[in-house]
């Protein structure tokens, strides 16, 4: 196989979690190789679907997840399956980006397949964390928020582009310092160096949807910042949190009058 978007593809349909690592890992390392590449006579997408996953976890509407506190071994695991479940929803979410638009620069590609690679080295060490405390991927409920937002954004990646990494993954920046912080006044340093490597590599995957949205807008002829937030409103209407992360989220990309207009926005959500 030489087509990127057929191997892409084969990640995002496979629902063994080993496997869409084992997979993800070897199509990362085929297109730095330089056997694959985007084809521009690869059959069309299909229509967006639900992404290869296994049966557990169950899916339930977010606000059904239940909150746990972290004095004990199983409300860790609750939060560390958390961050576990967005990861594995972001490898899909990469791979979808991969295969669904076309005709982007080769750049685009191998941004979205790095992260992939990134997304699935985060799972794993998630995962062996999860073991340490005696549990598995797949014992705690879990919502598909990110997954949902693909769905809509599937026929546009203007759309996408802004609002899973911008919005979505973004928040990630957002909310991390504080679980690294409630975690160690447990003493969880084992969770708090897997968030830390998380915390760190997540800006480059914002930066990456920072890059791609505005090389979409100026492509369109659109202003970046107003599209931004016209888009905010038409998809998520008064769903915006915050508060927001600002040397995170300028190191991915956001500038200082962008942030003010989401905290205003925020504020009236």
């Amino acid at each position: 196989m030489t087509d990127l978007h057929a191997a892409a593809k084969r990640c995002l349909d496979a629902h063994d979690p080993a496997e869409k690592l084992r997979l993800t890992h070897a199509t990362w390392g085929a297109l730095q190789s330089g056997a694959l590449r985007a084809d521009h006579a690869s059959p069309e997408p299909e229509s967006i679907g639900d992404p290869g996953r296994p049966k557990r976890p169950q899916l339930v509407p977010q606000r059904q997840v239940p909150h746990r506190g972290l004095g004990s071994p199983e409300g860790r695991a609750a939060l560390v399956h958390a961050v576990a479940h967005i990861e594995f929803n972001a490898i899909n979410l990469a791979w979808d980006a991969v295969y669904r638009f076309r005709g982007m620069p080769a750049e685009y590609y191998r941004d979205w397949a790095s992260c992939a690679n990134d997304e699935a080295r985060h799972f794993a060490m998630l995962s062996a964390r999860l073991a340490e405390l005696g549990y598995h991927y797949g014992d705690f409920d879990a919502h598909n928020g990110l997954w949902e937002m693909a769905e809509k954004t599937a026929h546009d990646d203007m759309a996408r582009m802004a609002l899973v990494p911008r919005v979505l993954e973004a928040r990630g920046l957002d909310v991390t310092p504080g679980m690294i912080e409630r975690l160690r006044a447990v003493g969880d340093e084992g969770t708090i160096a897997i968030l830390e490597v998380i915390l760190r590599e997540e800006v480059a995957h914002v930066a990456a949807g920072t890059r791609w949205f505005r090389w979409c807008c100026e492509r369109d002829g659109l202003e970046p910042r107003e599209t931004f937030l016209d888009l905010l409103r038409d998809y998520m209407g008064r769903n915006l949190r915050g508060p927001f992360n600002r040397p995170a989220r300028l190191e991915a990309g956001f500038d200082e009058g962008e942030l003010d207009q989401l905290t205003a926005l925020a504020l009236t959500s």
